[in-house]
């Protein structure tokens, strides 16, 4: 079964049920550090990148296909740092997965372009230019010029025993994929540029050179060490600019959360589901919670990506003495917003290296560890939130002697 499954997903004429029980799969770091590994000169076998140069009015500049043969090492290496980018920063942060559907895989459109661009190695010039004009037409860099950079690569993935060793005479799987990146040409430092006269990408020293991609993607993604068709891994320079129309045009899905938009959800369902039990008590504690998974994840050096559900948010609202009610309706919001069961990483819905209060003009920020010190107390009718003074206060700078004196009144 699972041979077979592989197969099918590095392109053998298996029945299409089969690929049913990878959907859901995520790539974990591991693998993520394995193909990066591979996109530096004499690691891997890609024999040519590809590249269009749009103007800001949405004009075909050039179409470039560039045999990597054929360049020096400073240009490979400056043509695979873009495409490395493309698979950077964190995952389910800057990389986040996008799964397609089962009729996406069997009939979309969207699929099927990506799909013959990876059969084809790229070299089909046509099936290019259909990919170029979608991302042209469905992309806005404002005032910039970009370059949409494209390469595949056959890997001949090496089997990894239970120690963590590989052995390459071991392989039986191919994974064939493609990258792709999406890169402002800016005024910079030395970096990889257009060459019209040779209709070529060659690292200049000045022009408009290639600035690291604000978008990118791998497909299909590489999970358990091979192709899975129904995700791919999309980039994103900046957590917060999804490129929703992107999304939608080249992968034909709605577009995903970004993270801040991730948070904005979790913290309106908390809000809205809690409301006059969504006490500073209740946040501490939640916050107090998802800290300490992050920190434990870390600690364990665990590939895998770290995720909590509504479920789990769920469990600690209970801890905290929730109703039932109370807790099923910030689940069902929950799936509403992020959907049914949606995985989400702590990091995301939390800041993890500050707990910070407003209140009014007043914002009061101190370490996380440190949260559990600040207290909101009603004094004589009125509310107030409460740090401890011990030695050592200071105000702007000065020391300080703070005297005992009569309490607030209202």
């Amino acid at each position: 079964m699972a041979r077979a499954v592989v197969e099918y997903l590095n392109g053998a004429p298996v029945a299409h049920d089969l690929i049913f029980d990878k959907r859901g799969i995520t790539m974990n770091q591991n693998e993520l550090g394995e193909l990066r590994r591979r996109l530096r000169p004499g690691k891997n076998n890609i024999s040519h990148v590809y590249g269009c140069y749009v103007s800001p009015i949405k004009e075909i500049i050039a179409e470039v296909d560039q045999p990597l043969a054929l360049l020096n090492e400073d240009d490979v290496e400056s043509c695979l740092a873009l495409l490395r980018k493309a698979l950077s920063g964190g995952l389910g942060r800057n990389l986040i997965d996008v799964e397609f559907t089962t009729k996406q895989v069997a009939e979309g459109e969207e699929h099927k372009l990506l799909r013959d661009l990876r059969d084809s190695r790229l070299k089909d010039a046509a099936l290019r230019r259909r990919f170029y004009e979608t991302v042209i037409q469905n992309m806005e860099m404002g005032e910039d010029s970009y370059l949409i950079l494209l390469a595949q690569e056959s890997y001949d993935v090496p089997f990894k025993g239970k120690d963590g060793g590989t052995f390459d005479e071991a392989s039986d799987t191919v994974y064939s994929y493609m990258v792709c990146a999406l890169c402002p040409m800016r005024e910079g430092k030395p970096g990889l540029g257009y060459v019209p006269n040779e209709n070529a990408l060659h690292v200049k020293t000045a022009g408009r050179l290639a600035a690291p991609p604000e978008l990118g993607f791998l497909f299909p993604a590489f999970d358990h060490r091979a192709a899975n068709l129904y995700n791919t891994l999309y980039y994103i320079r900046k957590p917060e600019m999804i490129h929703g129309e992107f999304v939608q045009a080249v992968f034909g899905v709605e577009p995903p959360l970004s993270a801040p938009e991730q948070r904005e959800a979790f913290e309106t369902a908390l809000s809205d589901a809690l409301g006059v039990e969504c006490s500073m008590e209740l946040v501490q504690a939640v916050h107090e919670q998802m800290r300490e998974r992050i920190d434990l994840h870390k600690e364990s050096k665990s590939p895998e990506p770290l995720t909590v559900t509504a479920r789990d948010v769920g469990g600690m609202l209970r801890e905290c003495g929730i109703e039932e009610e109370r807790v099923e309706a910030f689940q069902d919001y929950c799936g509403q917003r992020l959907g049914d069961g949606a995985a989400m990483d702590p990091a995301n819905l939390i800041d993890s290296k500050r707990f910070q209060i407003k209140a009014g003009e007043i914002t009061i920020t101190v370490k996380p560890e440190l949260s559990g010190q600040v207290e909101a107390r009603v004094v004589d009718g009125r509310k107030y939130i409460l740090i401890p003074a011990g030695e050592g206060v200071e105000v702007n700078g000065l020391p300080v002697e703070l005297e005992a004196g009569p309490a607030p009144q209202a």
